[in-house]
């Protein structure tokens, strides 16, 4: 992020973010938090991530997780003077990242084209729903159409046998960490090679990415695939869940002994990992008549002691609550206006929140178009008369 660390991996490198919502937020925002200068352009109305739930002023807690570190602009860039800024922005960036519908990037001129003319080494990057070719590259999407599309909610099938989504914005996030792996490595090339790159990011793609060995599998199984391995599973016990993982043969004949059943340690039918996938029905059914009759805490005691892999299932309120979460700082209590004291929680691999704060920051709605102007040659009369015109919307705290 500017200002914090100028030998931060990204520091003095400008991007010119043209997102909204999630996964293109995720990508430049992870770029910010490593020292890039992220200037944010939003439309008049705002990035539509800005009310994703519950709203507060101008803002949401998803707008706050994905657009932290960032300056925003906020003007029309279907007019002649937005069109003039977007250039101007274009011509000082090393980095020009846009998640419009495929194609309508062009009625603000700021296609590929357009953009590699102005300033020919940039690295431009595209994310969409299906990409920018191929029979779907109009068709509309979201997060939760993709996990249909690809195939995740299969795999998630229900003990009800069911297909169900994954309760999260999961391919959106994840779709923001390929295209921060890739903006990554074209900025390594840009400055090595000094060579641009044009990227096509689609969640489409990143959600077939994170579930390929799955894909793989399913295609060797002809369409049935087997677990892992067994025993593995949720376990009811007398206060709450627990999950179990017992890959091993000295994991699965532990875990019978700490349980009471040494007798299925020795079961024929359970005898090797292949035997015990065949069979895991009935095992499983067999395990988990035990587990009701003691506590999560007294079950987790014994079975750490003897090697098996068990953790018990939180929820998120839990999980803050535990005592490694807040020994390794986890998450950095933050204050947001309007919302109060948020659990901010430190990605991995950069400098703890903790350690630089101002890496929180959410700018308002064109809350530094000022300054970014000022930063590409334009006078305070300029933008004086832009800020009066309508052209620059500007918000202050």
């Amino acid at each position: 992020m500017a200002g914090i660390d100028d030998q931060q991996a990204f520091s003095g490198i400008r991007v010119f973010d043209a997102t909204q919502g999630i996964a293109g937020p995720h990508s430049t925002m992870l770029l910010a938090q490593h020292g890039a200068d992220v200037v944010k352009m939003e439309p008049p109305e705002g990035d539509w991530g800005r009310v994703l739930g519950k709203t507060i002023g101008q803002t949401c807690v998803h707008f706050l997780a994905f657009n932290r570190g960032k300056r925003s602009i906020c003007l029309d860039a279907k007019s002649a003077e937005g069109r003039r800024i977007t250039r101007d922005l274009v011509a000082k960036a090393d980095v020009f990242v846009e998640s419009f519908r495929p194609g309508a990037i062009a009625n603000i001129g700021l296609s590929y084209e357009e953009v590699r003319e102005i300033n020919p080494e940039i690295v431009y990057a595209s994310i969409s729903g299906f990409g920018q070719s191929g029979p779907f590259t109009k068709r509309p999407t979201v997060d939760l159409l993709i996990q249909a599309y690809s195939g995740m909610m299969v795999m998630n099938k229900g003990n009800d046998g069911l297909p169900h989504r994954q309760n999260m914005i999961a391919v959106d996030v994840l779709t923001g960490l390929y295209a921060f792996q890739a903006l990554s490595t074209a900025i390594i090339r840009k400055i090595r090679f000094g060579k641009g790159s044009r990227l096509d990011i689609s969640l489409m793609q990143a959600a077939a990415a994170f579930q390929a060995a799955k894909v793989m599998e399913f295609h060797e199984a002809k369409g049935k695939p087997l677990p892992l391995y067994m025993p593995s599973g949720m376990m009811p016990t007398a206060d709450g869940m627990m999950v179990i993982s017992g890959m091993r043969s000295a994991h699965f004949k532990a875990l019978c002994e700490v349980v009471g059943r040494p007798d299925m340690a020795g079961d024929p039918r359970y005898e090797t990992q292949e035997l015990r996938l065949k069979n895991s029905p009935q095992m499983m059914a067999d395990l988990r008549t035990e587990f009701p009759r003691r506590t999560t805490a007294e079950w987790l005691k014994d079975l750490h002691a003897r090697g098996v892999m068990a953790e018990r299932v939180l929820d998120y309120g839990q999980w803050l609550e535990e005592e490694h979460v807040k020994a390794v700082k986890s998450v950095a209590w933050t204050e947001f206006d309007g919302f109060g004291s948020l659990p901010v929680v430190n990605i991995p691999g950069v400098t703890p929140i903790q350690d630089f704060p101002e890496s929180t920051y959410v700018p308002l709605m064109g809350e530094d178009g000022p300054d970014i102007l000022r930063g590409i040659g334009y006078s305070d009369a300029d933008i004086d008369a832009l800020v009066a015109g309508g052209k620059v919307q500007v918000t202050t705290r």
